[in-house]
């Protein structure tokens, strides 16, 4: 396999080694690890980043134009560096390597597919279901220049989900491969505003265009249509913990200006780096940190099509790759730390990172130990763009995800949507007002009751519950309906995890709450054991489990069951699914 080369790129290890004992103020966890950092590129230090960000936002925006464009006339006039703007690579050795030039071309050619063959007009919707493939890449650019809006859904959807998606959204296009377009076919018929459908794949298929026999037969002359900043972008449905998957609708300037702050402060991207993000194409994680934060940077966006997570081959690819920054979800890292690294040499790795989820600090120690990188936390949403984080120059607390990100204030407040006192838990919010930040979403789309509810005073709330310590550090404590009720205490699920993964047994945990006829309910973990420790006694692993949960954290906290488990119930994104396991207990309680 032939590896890209280029000049002029210095690869930065992380500056110097010490020890350093980090204590959680309030002594939910103690955590000792080495310290080491690289200093930060695009900023000095966070108080400074906070200080002088300001973007303007132009009455008129479009990503496709106002930033791909201006990366490709740098890169014709030798401003910018020999690295492509997307670097794709499969586990057959393929390798596709387009330049921001060749990223236009195509993706010109593909606007006027949807625009000419299509038909479709400006604010008309585009479903799209695409694995980890570059034309993926190509549909987002072409709905940005075409103007219309893109609904990305994961290869995982049913045909329910596919047909409430569709009915929902009313999109006149769909966009797929030949896997999933006979699913398709099965609701295609209940869903009448469908007009067009177009399908990747080197065979025929009846009733659907060829995307590439298509795009080979129109120009690569297209101009891009002048959207205003506040236009529809793109619609992701995200799943409430009641009713249907809502539409999340953003703008143009939510995305592709918001996501400045994930670019440039968190990833620290410059053009210089290479960035692997593993998200699937299905989330908005994609969209942050595939699309949109490192192309406002300039920087190549690297992508392994994996079929499914596998550490071995993760591995090995930042082994072989120039890869200066990777980001990956916590139950990634989970998994990664319990491999061999030490036959691994990351040579240009430099920036990890991770998001999705709280991230248990026994695996950032680990995964510090093992590669001598720290892992920068990022906590954000579907709805937003980067809340809060650990940025470069800033001192990591374990448990902790960081500071509020330049562009919001984020609080913790009441129920009354009132600032509480420094380490006092409550709902997590960002002030909206006397002004609303422009990187946040801009409706639930058709549900104007559902959209209102997330508001409470001053407030846009992430219905997540967490504390702020005294240097303005934020901790999460959990979902607001992840808080576990026992007898009085609240108790939140990830500092029991946190407390359990410290135990060699554990190879990963969930907690959820559990009915109790005498305390209403109680803290259960689910359990998925290291291989050393599956064929130990479970009665006898209980107990010792048990009692050092104790031993760590708060006793009243322990779980007083525990359920062995071979996996964990996850999103595609590797998100751990609570609410599956807090409705087979609650269900078990009422069947």
């Amino acid at each position: 396999m032939n590896l890209y080369v280029f000049s002029n790129h210095v690869f930065k290890r992380c500056l110097k080694n010490s020890q350093r004992n980090e204590v959680y103020a309030r002594g939910q966890w103690l955590q000792t690890c080495r310290f080491k950092t690289s200093a930060p590129k695009n900023f000095s230090d966070y108080e400074s980043m906070r200080s002088t960000y300001k973007i303007q936002v132009p009455q008129r925006f479009n990503f496709a134009k106002d930033v791909l464009e201006k990366w490709e006339t740098k890169e014709k006039s030798g401003q910018r560096s020999s690295l492509p703007a997307l670097w794709w690579v499969n586990d057959h050795g393929t390798e596709v390597r387009w330049s921001f030039e060749e990223l236009g071309f195509h993706s010109r050619k593909l606007a006027n597919v949807l625009r000419q063959v299509c038909s479709l007009e400006r604010g008309d919707r585009v479903f799209l279901i695409l694995p980890r493939v570059p034309e993926w890449w190509l549909v987002n650019v072409a709905c940005i220049r075409t103007g219309t809006v893109l609904i990305p859904g994961t290869s995982q959807l049913t045909a329910r989900d596919m047909r409430h998606r569709l009915i929902t959204s009313g999109a006149k296009c769909v966009i797929t491969d030949e896997t999933l377009a006979p699913l398709l076919d099965t609701v295609a018929l209940d869903c009448p505003s469908i007009s067009t459908k177009l399908l990747l794949s080197h065979k025929p298929m009846d009733g659907w265009g060829n995307l590439t026999e298509l795009m080979g037969r129109v120009s690569d002359d297209h101009v891009c249509v002048d959207t205003s900043s506040e236009e529809p972008m793109t619609i992701f449905f995200t799943s409430g913990t009641t009713g249907s998957p809502k539409m999340t609708q953003h703008s143009h300037c939510s995305y592709g200006l918001g996501l400045t702050v994930n670019g440039r402060y968190w990833l620290d991207l410059t053009e210089q780096d290479v960035f692997w993000n593993t998200s699937d194409t299905g989330w908005a994680k994609s969209a942050w940190s595939s699309v949109f934060a490192p192309w406002i940077q300039g920087a190549c966006v690297f992508v392994h099509h994996m079929p499914r997570f596998d550490t071995n081959t993760v591995l090995k690819t930042l082994s072989h790759y120039p890869i200066t920054t990777f980001c990956t979800a916590p139950t990634a890292y989970r998994m990664l730390v319990q491999d061999d690294l030490s036959k691994y040499k990351f040579q240009a790795l430099e920036h990890c990172l991770c998001a999705g989820e709280p991230i248990n600090p026994e695996v950032m120690c680990k995964w510090k130990e093992l590669t001598g990188l720290d892992i920068y936390e990022g906590y954000g949403q579907t709805e937003t763009v980067l809340i809060a984080g650990t940025f470069k120059g800033m001192k990591i607390k374990p448990g902790s995800f960081g500071k509020a990100s330049p562009g919001y204030d984020v609080q913790v407040v009441d129920e009354n949507g009132s600032v509480v006192p420094k380490g006092q838990e409550g709902d997590l919010g960002i002030r909206v007002k006397p002004e609303r930040p422009f990187s946040l979403f801009t409706e639930y789309t058709g549900e104007p009751v559902r959209t209102a509810e997330c508001f409470r005073g001053d407030f846009y709330l992430t219905g997540d519950r967490g504390m702020m310590d005294d240097e303005g550090y934020l901790w999460f404590i959990g979902r607001s309906d992840d808080v576990i009720l026992s007898a009085g205490y609240r108790i939140g699920p990830f500092e029991v995890e946190n407390a359990l993964i410290e135990h060699p047994a554990v190879a990963e945990s969930a907690v959820v709450s559990s009915p109790d006829p005498v305390r209403g309910e109680v803290v259960k973990a689910f359990v998925v054991l290291t291989a050393d420790f599956k064929s130990r006694a479970h009665k006898e692993l209980i107990k010792e489990l048990q009692t050092h949960v104790k031993s760590i954290t708060a006793p009243y906290k322990y779980p007083r069951k525990i359920e062995f488990v071979d996996q964990l119930p996850k999103t595609v994104s590797g998100k751990i699914r609570r609410v599956e396991l807090r409705k087979k207990e609650w269900g078990q309680q009422t069947s």
